[in-house]
């Protein structure tokens, strides 16, 4: 008895617990994603115009990524009071817009339906803050697979609960309001006691490669799955049998994850401490390795700055490693003998814990939020506006690109903390160098879209997809390696403002007057009445007052992203080469 009662207890605070958990909070917490589905049901319950729909979608991306309140609670409170905290938001917000759009409650004004949107959409930062800091501090050397993949399941969560909402068969769309309201509170509140640092750093096993390759492969058969499920209800029509039937096989891959903990705790004999010298010597650095020991070894490493000669630069990696740990090893040893006063500068430096203001005057920080400004703006513009570039290019069937994109951008989220991963612990470059290859990838992708090549749509779609994906798994773990842990809530926060302003930039005011530009000019270059009947035969309108123009009036802003992404890359890579021996020396490398 007492044996099994040790076990569950292992099984509690184990750190796989604590991320699997964090994987199905995710599987509910992007309710932004399923927006677009309910918006409708808003539109003709309350007889609002496009103009007016438009403003409650942008309330949502402003509740969905404003989070510095989410990101300051989360170092006040418990994690488990910001997901209630969240899970209340959510709740409150999106329960009473379904109260007015079943006429239950009074119809209140277009601002007030605006604010229950905000705090509605804004309980999921509390969700994303909470499962990432708790899973990122449990697995600080995994960083980049942890977050790929829990942003990942946040970008599946509009699929998964619209399949949800099918299998249920509501007898109205507006119950999809009420489960989007309700479900994903329940959820929290059922796992928030669960998510919390469990000292992951202790729990390292020469399983984890395992335990992360299957949990890889769980996430590739899920988002193939998904796929072939969306098309086939698309498609063909579905019984509600067989539909109850895909939802079944899909809450068993999203449960199946659980193994993982289960087998680790019950399956396995647990690590006597005895057995603590027994262990490899990274895994014994990585249990045992104090605070104070790190910071020791980084004010060493500015001493080794100044002493280093310039030709050891010059010399092969190996020679050039071995002749730094020397130079290391004489300054420990000078330095612990007195001879050598070892400088320290004011404030922390890159691995130490930063507050919110001094990363601000960082420019690595500035550096790594205007590169995710260009390139979370510039696959916004694509996003947003994927229904209206495939029609102008002959396509019908326009959801069907929706849907591939937010495949490909779940698989860009996971495939990028994994490949970020692999270049930064075994080829000790810095993880922004993954940005980069992410930003190349969507030029490219902009590239076909400005073209209009045969086949363009699917090809860019694929790229912008990945790319676009791939920033949300990269920027977290960088922020988290060069800033530290203690307030990475507020540092992430911070950093997600720049999906907003990239949205602006781009589609707000460079791709929009572009658009208008391109429009005029094709007015004027041929019969106006021509052209009209074109329009009207050729592309469908929203309410007759926003028609699609030309394949060429739409792909103009994207050839002009297409030349601006190079750019951001070339920055990217200066960047890279100026931190690639801090970087190397922060990993150990």
């Amino acid at each position: 008895m007492g044996r099994l009662k040790e076990r569950f207890q292992a099984f509690v605070n184990n750190r796989w617990l604590v991320f699997v958990a964090a994987m199905w909070i995710q599987s509910c917490a992007g309710v932004g994603y399923i927006f677009g589905s309910i918006s409708p049901v808003i539109k003709s319950s309350l007889n609002y115009n496009q103009r007016q729909l438009s403003k409650l979608g942008v309330a949502k991306d402003l509740g969905d990524s404003v989070g510095f309140l989410a990101g300051s609670l989360s170092e006040i409170l418990p994690l488990w009071g910001a997901l209630l905290v969240g899970a209340l938001q959510n709740l409150v917000g999106y329960g009473w817009v379904w109260l007015i759009v079943t006429g239950r409650v009074p119809v209140l004004p277009l601002w007030a339906m605006c604010i229950l949107i905000v705090v509605g959409t804004n309980g999921e930062t509390y969700f994303n803050t909470a499962a990432l800091v708790s899973c990122v501090q449990n697995f600080p050397k995994s960083r980049g697979p942890v977050v790929g993949i829990l942003k990942g399941f946040a970008g599946l969560s509009g699929a998964i609960l619209t399949q949800i909402y099918t299998m249920i068969n509501f007898p109205d769309q507006a119950s999809l309001i009420f489960m989007v309201a309700v479900g994903p509170a329940m959820v929290v509140i059922a796992l928030m006691f669960i998510i919390r640092p469990v000292g992951g750093h202790r729990q390292v096993r020469p399983s984890d490669g395992l335990s992360f390759t299957f949990i890889y492969s769980v996430c590739l058969l899920l988002a193939a799955y998904l796929m072939g499920v969306m098309l086939l209800e698309d498609l063909v029509r579905v019984s509600h049998i067989l539909v109850t039937f895909f939802t079944v096989i899909l809450f068993f891959l999203i449960f199946i994850p659980m193994v993982i903990p289960i087998a680790l705790s019950f399956c396995e004999e647990p690590r006597d401490p005895a057995e603590e010298v027994l262990l490899p010597k990274p895994e014994q650095q990585e249990a045992g390795k104090s605070e104070q020991d790190v910071r020791e070894h980084e004010v060493i490493f500015s001493e080794v700055e100044d002493e280093k000669p310039k030709e050891v630069d010059l010399l092969p990696a190996s020679e050039r490693h071995k002749r730094i740990a020397q130079l290391q090893t004489k300054l420990f040893q000078a330095a612990a003998e007195g001879a050598v006063r070892v400088k320290r500068r004011k404030g922390p430096r890159r691995g130490e814990d930063f507050t919110l203001m001094q990363a601000l005057i960082k420019a690595d920080f500035w550096l790594i939020f205007f590169s995710l400004l260009l390139g979370s703006g510039s696959g916004l513009t694509v996003i947003d506006n994927l229904g209206q570039m495939s029609q102008s290019l002959g396509y019908d069937n326009t959801h069907i690109f929706v849907s591939m994109i937010s495949i490909w951008n779940f698989l860009g989220r996971v495939g990028g903390g994994y490949f970020s991963e692999i270049i930064v612990r075994d080829y000790a470059y810095p993880r922004p160098a993954a940005m980069a290859v992410a930003q190349l990838v969507m030029a490219i992708g902009h590239v076909f879209f400005a073209k209009g090549w045969p086949g363009a749509m699917y090809i860019g779609t694929l790229l912008i997809g990945l790319g676009y994906g791939a920033h949300w798994a990269i920027v977290p773990a960088a922020a988290s390696e060069l800033f530290g842990l203690k307030k990475f809530g507020a540092l992430y926060n911070f950093l997600t403002l720049a999906n907003p302003a990239g949205s602006l930039v781009f589609s707000g005011l460079i791709a929009s007057s572009i658009y208008d530009r391109e429009a005029e000019k094709q007015a004027h270059q041929h019969h106006i009445q021509l052209q009209i009947s074109r329009i009207l035969h050729h592309c469908s309108c929203f309410k007759h007052d926003t028609c699609v123009p030309h394949s060429d009036c739409l792909c103009q802003p994207l050839w002009k992203v297409s030349h601006l992404t190079p750019r951001m890359i070339s920055s990217r890579v200066s960047y890279e080469y100026s931190t690639h021996f801090p970087w190397c020396f922060l990993r150990g490398n």
